[in-house]
Formats: C-alpha cells, sequence, structure tokens
C-alpha cells in the first residue's frame, strides 16, 4: 500500500513539472528552434528596376486617410514588393552615416533593436498590446522610434539617430504609402504573395502582425 501511494505521489508531482525551471528552459528552446525554421529558407526577392521604383512609369499619390484598412493595405504590399529596394536605400543611409560616426550608429541601432525586440514580446504576452499592434502598426513603428529617439537623447547622437535611422525608415514609409500600385505590381504580387511572405520583410510584417495582409 505505501509503494502505491509513493508511486501516486510520484505521478503527482511529474504534473507539477512544466512549471519547473527544466520545462521552461526546453519550452524556450523549442521557441528558439522553431524561430530558426522559420528564418530557414528565406530570402528576399528580387530588385525591382528603378522605372517601376521611382521613375517616369511610377504614380504616385496621397492616401485616403479616410479609408485606412485601403492605405494599410497598399502600404503592406508595397513594402512586400519593393523590399530589396528599401533594404538597399536604407543600408546606403547606414553606411554613409556609420562610416563617419561608427560608435553612435553602433549604439543607435543596438538601441533600436532592443525595444523592438522589446515591443514583441510585450505584444505576445499582453493582449491590449497585442490588438495595438494588430490595429495600428504604422503607429507602434513610430512609437518605436520615438522612445529610441529619448533613449538616444540621452546618450547622445540624436544627429545620427535622426539622420541614419529615422530618416530613411520614414524615407520607406512615405513611398509604400503614396506609390500606387500598377496592374503588372498587383498581379505579380498575387502570384507571388506566398514566397513573399517568406523574406526578411515578410517576417518583419509577422513580427508587426500583419501577415494575413499580404497579397490582398
Amino acid at each position: 500500500m505505501m509503494k502505491r501511494q509513493e508511486k501516486a505521489h510520484f505521478r503527482c508531482t511529474e504534473t507539477r513539472l512544466p512549471t519547473s525551471h527544466f520545462h521552461r528552459a526546453a519550452f524556450w528552446e523549442i521557441q528558439f528552434i522553431s524561430g530558426l525554421g522559420k528564418m530557414a529558407g528565406v530570402q528576399p526577392p528580387p530588385l525591382r528596376n528603378l522605372d517601376d521604383f521611382l521613375m517616369s512609369s511610377a504614380r504616385f499619390a496621397v492616401p485616403d486617410v479616410r479609408d485606412l484598412d485601403r492605405w494599410n493595405n497598399r502600404m503592406i504590399n508595397n513594402l512586400l514588393y519593393y523590399q530589396s529596394n528599401y533594404f538597399l536605400s536604407a543600408l546606403s543611409f547606414l553606411l554613409l552615416v556609420g562610416y563617419f560616426q561608427p560608435i553612435q550608429m553602433f549604439v543607435g541601432m543596438t538601441v533600436v533593436t532592443t525595444l523592438f525586440l522589446g515591443f514583441i514580446w510585450a505584444a505576445e504576452n499582453k493582449a491590449p498590446i497585442r490588438r495595438f499592434r494588430r490595429n495600428h502598426p504604422l503607429l507602434a513603428v513610430l512609437a518605436i522610434l520615438l522612445a529610441s529617439y529619448l533613449f538616444i537623447s540621452v546618450l547622445g547622437g540624436v544627429a545620427v539617430f535622426l539622420f541614419g535611422i529615422a530618416s530613411p525608415v520614414l524615407m520607406v514609409l512615405v513611398h509604400a504609402s503614396m506609390r500606387l500600385r500598377n496592374l503588372k505590381n498587383k498581379l505579380e504580387n498575387k502570384l507571388e504573395s506566398i514566397g513573399l511572405k517568406r523574406t526578411p520583410m515578410g517576417l518583419l510584417l509577422e513580427a508587426l502582425g500583419q501577415e494575413q495582409e499580404a497579397g490582398s
């Protein structure tokens, strides 16, 4: 009888193991491996030609602020479609500013990355922040930039942040908001929508809760 009670007690303690440090560590290890799995096979789409991106065939218009869904749809699909052009443009700014102020640029990038990852963690664990991220992605990005500005203003290097980080991000958002999508853009985006979600921008939009908007 005593052995049965001991076995029953052992089984009860086993059921409480998920709250242990071991199981928590195993859980985060699984999450990390899952994140690596998402990164596997991720590659950016080809560069779009300059004529389509910025020159004669490109048409621009101020978005209708009364139709936020349409504005959000245009921006997300442009972010996916032109992402290689955006990354190349932003990288040019980063390298140029980083060449003259490498330490301050490193500090700025570290602050922005840390705050972004902290926001994603909070959104995954707090329902109100998750809803805000899903419903207001642009405001979420601007909030991260504002928080980064406040932190960097204490550390110094505000000019580096403004010209090396904030300016490229804002220019990308402005272009994605104003670039009208022609028929070729829409057709190719529709055909590539599954593949575009497995790209760096696709993963970034997924982190911002916008993965379901692509290709629409």
